[in-house]
């Protein structure tokens, strides 16, 4: 018992002193790597501008900016003080914010310009490690061509009639004994249940409500500072995130129990399309890989085109010359459908011309996305910049309003010769799906009402 006491005694004379050294080593390894990311930033050209607050950086004030529909403003007074290419701090992460015509074609190049298409870390956590944006090489390819093998004009033509169905179901449950509604989430919610019912035959009822909720909350968490505790927006769009995923992981196991029992064909729905589609070594898609690119595809599909829709219908509360023009056109294709029983059709589409050429000159003047994160895959160079491994690049779009290149670009062209119009919209797209995160006026717009 003396020779344990004796030990005992020994050790406790060394705890304070072992203690010390371990938390000496370590401060100084935080120390030298400090030192050597500040040298080996040192030794490069960063582009002027300010980081902001640590991790928050200038999160708030751009999404605040985003929020009061003020983005541009944000845009420009830091654009005047450091020049088109600049640093911040976004979401974050250390981010280089490159703008103008040359930036973009930087960023779409299709040249190893070390961008890849990873998201900000809130978007990644909200649209999972395994989604498309997340992705690359054969991998990225692959999901890809089975999602536009799905999404193809083709493809969507023969949905029109379920679609035009599916929309006036809608109008006429939320119209119903109302004298005025909410735009904004009207056109929110008519466009998830019908991406939902399209891609994964989801019928109506309390589940569709539930998760048209929960995705709302996710939205908002993907573009909130990733705090991941209690009661912050982005651990609420977490908890979001996995009831949804309970949620698609059921409907994933019942479309597989009836392509086991031949009910379904392979190309019925999204779902069906990822459960028989195969590897190069011929193994098929995990499942939490299958749901991560399901909710990228109703994430992707969901703001920009409410958000136009809802653009739409201002504009033509607003505009009495062109809301008559596109009711005359309207009652065109009317007309022209007496004495069919059939459902709508794509070429009843087809004819509304007019009607999609204002779509286009909204989308021109207030585009429904406002820019996208990307990130470097490794050190590269932009406008006399390095930008380093890791870093987020934020592009923008809207590029024809922030030049004197286009004259009277923020004047509409509605009301002109559509001659020029017309050469660009010959054939009117079958979907807008555009994979762009990023809302000029994403929530800004609560308000508005239509009479």
């Amino acid at each position: 018992m003396e020779f344990l006491s004796s030990h005992e005694e020994l050790f406790s004379d060394f705890k304070l002193p072992l203690l010390t050294l371990i938390l000496a080593t370590i401060v100084g390894l935080l120390v030298r790597y400090c030192k050597s990311m500040a040298s080996s930033f040192r030794s490069k050209k960063l582009p002027p501008g300010s980081l902001g607050y640590p991790f928050i950086g200038e999160t708030l004030s751009f999404l605040r900016s985003q929020k009061e529909d003020k983005i541009i403003e944000w845009m420009a007074n830091r654009i005047t003080m450091y020049g088109p290419v600049f640093k911040t701090s976004l979401m974050g992460s250390k981010t280089v914010v490159i703008t103008g015509q040359a930036g973009n074609r930087f960023m779409f190049s299709g040249a190893d310009n070390g961008i890849a298409s990873n998201q900000p870390v809130p978007v990644a956590k909200i649209i999972g490690k395994h989604s498309i944006f997340e992705v690359s090489g054969s991998r990225h390819k692959l999901v890809r061509g089975a999602m536009m093998n799905f999404l193809k004009a083709e493809s969507l033509q023969r949905h029109v009639g379920q679609m035009n169905s599916l929309v006036e179901q809608q109008l006429f449950q939320e119209l119903n004994g109302k004298d005025s509604i909410q735009v904004v989430e009207l056109m929110q919610r008519m466009t998830f249940k019908v991406t939902c019912s399209l891609l994964f035959k989801l019928a109506e009822g309390k589940e569709k409500d539930s998760l048209f909720k929960d995705f709302t909350l996710a939205l908002r968490g993907a573009w909130a500072i990733p705090l991941d505790f209690p009661g912050t927006i982005f651990r609420k769009a977490v908890l979001a995130r996995g009831r949804i995923t309970k949620v698609l992981s059921d409907l994933i196991r019942m479309r597989k129990k009836d392509l086991e029992n031949g009910k379904k064909g392979s190309q019925e729905d999204v779902i069906s399309t990822f459960l028989v589609l195969r590897d190069e070594n011929g193994k098929p898609l995990p499942e939490e890989e299958i749901i991560d690119n399901l909710v990228t595809l109703i994430i992707a599909s969901h703001d920009t085109n409410s958000i136009l829709l809802t653009l739409l219908v201002r504009h033509l509360a607003r505009d009495v010359d062109v809301c008559n023009k596109v009711l005359e056109e309207q009652m065109q294709v009317l007309k022209a459908r007496e004495g069919s029983a059939g459902a709508l059709g794509w070429s009843d589409v087809q004819m509304m011309k007019y009607t999609w050429r204002v779509a286009q000159e909204l989308m021109r003047l207030i585009s429904p996305a406002f820019g996208n994160f990307r990130q470097t895959s490794r050190d590269t160079f932009f406008g006399g910049f390095d930008i380093p491994k890791g870093w987020q690049v934020f592009w923008r779009l809207l590029q024809h309003t922030w030049t004197t290149t286009f004259l009277n670009s923020q004047k509409s062209l509605i009301h002109q010769d559509l001659r020029t119009l017309q050469k660009l919209s010959l054939h009117i797209p079958t979907f807008l799906l555009e994979p762009v995160h990023v809302s000029a006026l994403g929530q800004n717009l609560p308000g508005l009402k239509c009479c």
